[in-house]
């Protein structure tokens, strides 16, 4: 695929399997160059060149290995995705290191005071990628990084925003103000309320993306620590990181690194007052009544059953 599709070619002095093999260590194990100098015996600029030619290529992939959406089924029974029909998957931000010019820093420092970029995910509920969007500053709020998303040429419309996003047109968010965190219905804590059994499906459909990072991250390890690339490769390796997980996905019947791990399920209360809310998007009054008339179902059929 990376030779008739990407474009890749053999060089004069590394042929095609090489090229990737050293690419895939150098973001698998997040290496320095001298290292790789040493292990495959090629000179630094080398390295560097076989990374950015490999990074472009696994790009040129995008139309073939990004998902396609498919809305969930009128006649689903999967126990998370069934109450929401015709969602076509969850989206969420993510923060990942990078190395950016002294003048830049701080536009890039989060919250935690980490130097990041803060890259938009969507994923399907097979937890492959349906959209990333990699560059935004680690300063930037979720909302900003959404509304960027859906203002570029292709726009972007995907259903169930985290809680840092609004209730809009193409966009089922969970009630503010209320409980949120799946941990809390584990602990013994029954919903008593449409709302709050809204938000804990809610939260546990979502998680699906949460997921989608971790399993990222822990296959990559360029994605956990700071690289030794400017911050415009770092993206372009971004971007291919989440292709590649994508192949993994379709090739592998089980993917070893999901076992690893447990993840948590949501990220906490539902506050108000969330300075990331989209005010571009709006609250839609066709949409908030849909939001609504689907909790009393939920929680209807919740009454039923407990």
């Amino acid at each position: 695929m990376l030779h008739t599709l990407g474009g890749l070619r053999t060089t004069r002095h590394t042929d095609i399997d090489e090229q990737v093999a050293i690419f895939l260590h150098i973001i698998a194990h997040n290496v320095k160059n001298q290292v790789m100098i040493g292990r495959f015996q090629c000179l630094g600029e080398t390295i560097s060149k076989i990374v950015t030619r490999v990074c472009n290529a696994v790009k040129r992939l995008h139309p073939h290995l990004l998902k396609k959406p498919e809305p969930v089924t009128e006649n689903s029974t999967d126990q998370r995705w069934k109450w929401f029909k015709n969602c076509l998957g969850a989206l969420d931000g993510t923060h990942i290191t990078c190395l950016v010019p002294l003048k830049d820093k701080p536009k890039y420092r989060t919250r935690k005071n980490d130097i990041a970029t803060n890259v938009l995910g969507v994923c399907s509920q097979d937890m492959q990628f349906i959209y990333v969007l990699p560059g935004w500053e680690g300063s930037a709020a979720d909302g900003r990084v959404l509304r960027d998303a859906l203002l570029r040429p292709h726009g972007l419309k995907v259903p169930r925003p985290d809680v840092g996003y609004t209730n809009g047109e193409g966009f089922l968010a969970p009630y503010g103000c209320q409980r949120y965190n799946f941990n809390d219905w584990r602990a013994g804590h029954q919903p008593t309320t449409p709302k709050e059994l809204f938000n804990m499906r809610h939260s546990s459909t979502r998680n699906v993306i949460e997921r989608c990072f971790c399993i990222l991250k822990a296959r990559w390890g360029i994605l956990r620590d700071n690289s030794y690339y400017p911050i415009d490769l770092k993206n372009k390796i971004i971007m291919a990181c989440c292709l590649l997980h994508n192949y993994i996905r379709k090739e592998m019947t089980i993917d070893p690194i999901e076992n690893r791990f447990e993840v948590d399920e949501g990220t906490g209360d539902v506050g108000g007052g969330d300075d990331d809310h989209i005010t571009y998007v709006g609250v839609s009054t066709e949409w908030t009544t849909f939001r609504n008339n689907l909790a009393q179902t939920m929680f209807d059929s919740w009454n039923t059953t407990h």
